[in-house]
């Protein structure tokens, strides 16, 4: 059974290929540009010829689709950017980025229409180059040649920092195949990740969690990351690293020499630099400790109880937004569903109105006094609870009625 799976790397380009990188990457925002033009360009025409009164079934079709789009890039880029054949840029990365493109427009009708979950979809915006330098491969265009060495279309055979053993070994067994690469530059660095279709059969058994693992119940919170509770008892209290908070002095160190400095100087754009490495500095710890988390949880749980939180909805609040933006709710979930299903385990989400902080575990009556700052309480039957504790005993709790019940 195949799965889908990314894998990134770093880049160690030379001089001359960080330019060519920039210059694909510039190449996809002028491509992603011009599409969001031809589209605008044929509403436009349709609401003046409904004017006219011509038939609906007559009026200029709109180029929705990615071929649609791909024929017109054709037809018109040799007159209008006769630049991209004489530097010899790569011609996948106008097909991915009319790809990218029409994939906008359809998440924008489909979020409308409520076939899309989540927050509102609005249309494409035109692309700039402070949204940052990314652009596509498809297929294995992009492919690892070497342990560390990457191929890329137009620009060359390019060195990586970091070791690709793993993926080549299972490249070479046939256990996995390269179906698309994104190449992203952040904070003056460059990072190559490989879509991947994989087979991961061999790994995941080697790794399957033993039927004799405990279960557990997971409570997450902002003073203590997550409070776990197994179903033999043993409570385990897990604290997040809290990256921004920790960096949040450098970051505004970095911010006032951002502002001090003036627009479109040499010397701004070296403290943007400087300000956009902290930042990087502190997604990848949090990153770090989320994987690590998480993974450990999936390999030693045979089934995991959780909450469902409405992140959005309380990052809303602004005296606690940094603070839930820090911890990561949303990834860890999505990292848990993920690898829980790799390793044989379970994840359990509870109903996002079960009242696992104020329900008693003894009695079953709701406190329907609790607020945020009670971190202890007593129930009216005399039990003293811990908060956290009894919100991952209570949610371990009814994963087992469920799961016994069904």
């Amino acid at each position: 059974m195949t799965d889908r799976q990314g894998f990134r790397v770093e880049l160690a380009p030379t001089l001359e290929q960080r330019a060519r990188l920039g210059r694909h990457a510039g190449l996809s925002r002028v491509v992603e540009n011009f599409c969001l033009e031809k589209v605008k360009a044929a509403l436009e025409q349709r609401e003046a010829e409904k004017t006219y009164g011509i038939p609906d079934a007559d009026l200029t079709p709109v180029p929705w689709s990615a071929p649609a789009l791909e024929r017109l890039w054709r037809l018109e880029h040799r007159d209008r950017f006769p630049w991209f054949s004489g530097e010899g840029l790569s011609s996948r990365v106008p097909k991915e980025a009319c790809r990218v493109r029409a994939a906008g427009f359809r998440n924008f009708f489909d979020s409308r229409s409520g076939r899309r979950k989540g927050r509102k979809v609005g249309f494409p915006g035109w692309r700039k180059r402070k949204h940052g330098s990314r652009f596509r491969y498809d297929a294995d265009r992009a492919r690892p040649e070497a342990a560390r060495w990457v191929r890329m279309p137009g620009v060359g055979k390019v060195r990586t920092r970091e070791d690709m053993s793993w993926l080549m070994g299972r490249i070479a067994d046939g256990c996995a195949r390269v179906i698309g690469a994104t190449i992203r530059e952040q904070a003056g660095r460059w990072w190559v990740s490989f879509q991947l279709e994989i087979d991961r059969t061999n790994i995941n058994e080697r790794r399957t969690v033993s039927a004799e693992a405990p279960a557990c119940g997971i409570d997450v919170g902002i003073k203590t990351f997550a409070t776990i509770v197994d179903d033999d008892g043993t409570v385990t209290e897990v604290q997040a690293p809290k990256p921004l908070k920790a960096a949040l002095r450098k970051v505004r160190k970095a911010g006032k020499a951002v502002s001090r400095k003036r627009l479109g100087s040499s010397n701004r754009a070296k403290a943007v630099k400087r300000l956009a490495r902290v930042h990087l500095e502190v997604a990848h710890r949090r990153a770090d400790f989320l994987h690590k988390t998480t993974t450990i949880l999936a390999r030693s749980k045979r089934a995991i109880a959780v909450e469902t939180l409405n992140v959005s909805g309380m990052v809303a609040n602004r005296r606690l937004s940094r603070a839930i933006s820090d911890l990561g709710f949303g990834e860890f979930f999505r990292q848990l569903e993920y690898k829980t299903r790799w390793y044989g385990s379970g994840v359990w989400a509870a109903d996002r109105w079960f009242a696992s902080s104020r329900l008693c575990g003894g009695c079953q009556a709701i406190n329907r006094k609790l607020t945020l700052a009670d971190r202890a309480w007593t129930c009216g039957c005399g039990r003293e609870h811990d908060r956290d504790v009894n919100a991952a005993r209570n949610l371990l709790q009814a994963m087992t009625l469920e799961q016994s019940a069904a």
